[in-house]
């Protein structure tokens, strides 16, 4: 009897993974979400109804969508919390803004740099990332917290010391914590604390929504996946899935690895955005709006954390207005918000408003559910 019952619970179960109703209700939401909020900004954009300084902010919007969608990965389906997504996007950002530099003697054409930049960029963020997960996803908690906060802040203190240049031969050179001898101004990329300056930007905003596309492609397969099965079971009970044989530390490191791929990713794009970039752009602030992005959104939740990314990152330019209190009327925004999203009794009473104004099921017979047939 509990043979049967145990093999028909499993039967029931395979079908449902493999319908994925679930999978397809999230993936439609989620492009949906992307597709309608692209239309939306180019059609305003086009017909004058967005200013110049809110256009501005469509790449990074983009961006922050990505970096949220990104994060959940790890805090979301892994179950881990990690404060060092900076360090990964400022991998990216400078890596890209070498990558561009040096390939625009050979590559005229922009896009294709920005592709090449892109994926060695990506490469590169995978490796801080496997560097820095094999020794700490052994940490839980608080204690990852805090080792991947000290990460981000050693890769910005890095950064603060790294100089790039190109010299007459157009070979690359680097040196740390002094200027590299014999090379100009215009032949700089990095400049230590300074920064990138003089970077030819080569990102658009149709270009950062097929980024922050392909991110949210990634993420919810691997999410529908096998591997990502096994993860959030590790993330739901770990001694039960270290019983059955997974191998915890992998499909962690998997997990971390693949989000600091698209955070580096992420950050190529943000830094092909501006003409000068400084490593102080990518502290532990950035990494806190992030995981703000995150836990706004819903802890898991893909299409919700898209949806916090990309508010709150126009908020701050719609609140202008305000001048010196805009930040505090931000600050106020997002106070109201969380306790209204995570406040159990403004939950029950919205949906049960949502469910006195949802229409009721009719039978076969054309009548309402609930009632008898006369």
């Amino acid at each position: 009897m509990a043979d049967r019952l145990f093999k028909a619970v499993s039967v029931r179960s395979l079908r449902g993974a493999v319908k994925g109703s679930e999978y397809r209700r999230e993936a439609f939401i989620s492009y949906g979400i992307l597709i309608i909020g692209y239309i939306i900004l180019q059609v305003g954009a086009a017909a004058g109804l967005i200013g110049h300084n809110l256009q501005g902010q469509f790449v990074p919007i983009c961006v922050y969508v990505s970096l949220a969608i990104s994060l959940n990965l790890v805090v979301g389906i892994s179950g881990e919390l990690s404060l060092g997504h900076a360090g990964f996007m400022a991998v990216g950002a400078f890596t890209g803004i070498v990558v561009t530099r040096v390939l625009e003697g050979s590559i005229g054409f922009a896009p294709l740099r920005l592709i090449l930049a892109l994926i060695v960029a990506a490469i590169m963020a995978s490796i801080a990332g496997f560097i820095i997960g094999i020794p700490i996803l052994g940490l839980r908690g608080d204690y990852l917290a805090i080792v991947t906060l000290a990460f981000g802040e050693i890769v910005r203190n890095f950064m603060n010391v790294l100089y790039f240049a190109l010299d007459d031969k157009g070979h690359l050179k680097f040196a740390f914590n002094h200027t590299i001898e014999g090379i100009d101004n215009s032949q700089r990329i990095i400049t230590g604390a300074i920064g990138a300056t003089g970077v030819t930007k080569t990102a658009t905003f149709t270009g950062a929504a097929l980024l922050t596309a392909f991110t949210l492609f990634i993420v919810l397969n691997l999410k529908n996946s096998m591997q990502g099965r096994a993860i959030m079971s590790i993330r739901d009970n770990r001694i039960a899935a270290e019983s059955i044989g997974l191998n915890v530390k992998k499909y962690k490191l998997m997990a971390f690895v693949i989000s600091a791929a698209l955070a580096g990713m992420a950050g190529c794009m943000f830094g092909q955005n501006y003409s000068t970039l400084a490593p102080v752009k990518f502290n532990f602030n950035t990494s806190v709006l992030i995981l703000v992005f995150v836990v706004l959104g819903g802890i898991g939740n893909i299409w919700g954390g898209m949806i916090a990314a990309a508010l709150l990152t126009v908020l701050p330019e719609a609140l202008r207005q305000f001048s010196d209190y805009r930040m505090l009327a931000y600050a106020i925004v997002l106070i109201v918000v969380m306790i209204c999203t995570y406040n159990p009794t403004i939950k029950s009473r919205v949906n049960a408003f949502f469910k006195k104004i949802k229409p009721k099921k009719k039978d076969k017979t054309g009548k309402k559910a609930g009632k008898e047939v006369a």
